[in-house]
C-alpha cells in the first residue's frame, strides 16, 4: 500500500475545490485514508504599470494582478484507487502534480 500526494495549482478556487471534492469522494468510495485538502498559501501576483508610455501627461497607472490558489491531499491508496483518481476530469487552468511516496 502506497502512499500518494496530489498536488492542485489553479488560478480560480472554485475549479480547484470542484476537485477536490471528486478526489475526495473517490477515496470514500474505495475506502482508503485521506488527509486534506489543505489550502497553501495564495501566491500574488502583481504589475503596476503607466499608462502614458511616453511619459506625457499626469501619473496615471494600471494596477493587474493574479492569483495562484494551491491545494494538497495526501492518498493512502493501492493502484486501483490511484487509476480512479487519474481519470478525474481536470479543467485546463488546473495543474496536477502526483508524487508517489
Amino acid at each position: 500500500m502506497g502512499k500518494a500526494r496530489i498536488k492542485l495549482i489553479g488560478k480560480t478556487p472554485e475549479e480547484l475545490e470542484e476537485v477536490c471534492k471528486q478526489i475526495v469522494e473517490i477515496a470514500k468510495a474505495t475506502g482508503v485514508e485521506i488527509k486534506g485538502p489543505v489550502p497553501l498559501p495564495t501566491h500574488r501576483m502583481s504589475i503596476t504599470t503607466r499608462r502614458t508610455p511616453c511619459g506625457d501627461g499626469s501619473d496615471t497607472y494600471e494596477h493587474w494582478e493574479m492569483r495562484i490558489h494551491k491545494r494538497v491531499i495526501d492518498v493512502a491508496g493501492d493502484e486501483r484507487t490511484l487509476r480512479q483518481i487519474m481519470r478525474v476530469r481536470v479543467p485546463e487552468n488546473v495543474q496536477v502534480k502526483i508524487s508517489l511516496e
